[in-house]
């Protein structure tokens, strides 16, 4: 056997490879509309790659509820329709998860809607169909509420949402389809976060978890019961944007009390209970009469302890004390009542 020889090349580089499909197909109706959710690739190829996935495209079979369930891709492609596509600006910006919102003629007629994405690439060419995601949705769905605005919407300990109940269903029909209301609240970029456990049958929610200082918007939305016996939340309700600033004192410190020593006196008084609380400043002056914004302030910052000695006393004078608390905003709370004591 002759010897080859063989030649050395280059390293090839790394094969671009993205998903094909996706498995994890799912979807919710709300109010008028199915907001059907997926995984979103978790890389995919430059965009000068053939293999670059460019779109996702969206499709639907609507069939009657007593349809048999099994479908083949071949069947599903003869019978969906194209209802959309997510386009690649929204595929770059994807976080988590990719959504598309099909928004639904409900003439109250009963039907089974499946769904089913597919990816397309850079060369126009489309992948395998995703898994089918099936629902029924429900046409009697009720509107959703209205937030009004009273002028009671702060307090120190919370934000105070208000709406009126839905009129019709999503149909016009009436009665309402309602068990419920959610609420939900965003700051920022956030994603809004829903804020009762349960729904709740009141038109007034307190949000006691609020931070002063934060921005928030606030949204609610109706529950009615669906088709499958499972709760469907209504379109969001307008939006109520609110603000909180921190415009509330601390109340007054309790129950003042000294101690004398000799060569000192020893200033006590009761906690604050307030969680925003700062500190406290104490004030003395040896004439009761003299105006309280002319008293000596003996702690030039703001202290967090319930005690102060004052050793800048001279034995047989007599001292008045009082004391005020301030919260993280500022805010300064009444004056407690004066104590007063004899230096030993």
């Amino acid at each position: 056997m002759a010897p080859t020889c063989g030649k050395r090349r280059p390293p090839l580089p790394p094969v671009e490879r993205i998903p094909q499909r996706t498995e994890g197909l799912t979807g919710a109706q709300r109010g008028n509309q199915v907001v059907l959710t997926w995984p979103a690739p978790r890389r995919n190829a430059a965009a000068g790659s053939v293999q670059s996935i460019r779109r996702v495209d969206v499709y639907r079979v609507a069939e009657k509820p007593n349809a048999p369930l099994p479908m083949t891709e071949d069947e599903f492609a003869a019978r969906s329709i194209l209802i959309g596509s997510v386009s690649y600006d929204e595929i770059k910006k994807a976080g988590e998860n990719l959504t598309y919102t099909d928004t639904l003629e409900l003439a109250g007629v009963p039907a089974r809607l499946r769904y089913a994405v597919r990816y397309v690439n850079a060369a126009g060419q489309s992948a395998a169909f995703s898994n089918f995601f099936l629902m029924e949705p429900a046409a009697k769905v009720a509107d959703p509420p209205v937030i009004i605005k009273t002028g009671n919407e702060y307090s120190e300990t919370a934000n105070t949402i208000t709406w009126e109940p839905p009129k019709a269903n999503t149909d016009g029909s009436t009665p309402v389809n309602l068990l419920g209301y959610n609420v939900y609240r965003s700051s920022g970029s956030q994603t809004p976060a829903l804020l009762n456990p349960a729904p709740i049958t009141a038109t007034r929610y307190q949000d006691r978890t609020f931070k002063f200082g934060n921005q928030y918007v606030y949204t609610v939305r109706s529950v009615s019961l669906g088709s499958e016996g499972k709760p469907i939340e209504s379109l969001d309700s307008n939006q109520l944007p609110l603000a909180p600033i921190d415009t509330y004192p601390p109340a007054a410190p309790e129950r003042i009390s000294i101690g004398p020593a000799p060569g000192r006196l020893s200033i006590f008084w009761v906690a604050n209970s307030e969680p925003d609380l700062a500190g406290y400043l104490l004030f003395r002056s040896t004439d009761p009469n003299l105006p309280k914004e002319k008293w000596t302030k003996l702690t030039p910052t703001l202290t967090t302890k319930t005690t102060f000695t004052d050793e800048n006393v001279e034995s047989g004078k007599t001292y008045y004390y009082y004391v005020v608390a301030v919260d993280k905003s500022g805010n300064m709370s009444p004056q407690s009542e004066v104590g007063s004591d004899v230096a030993p």
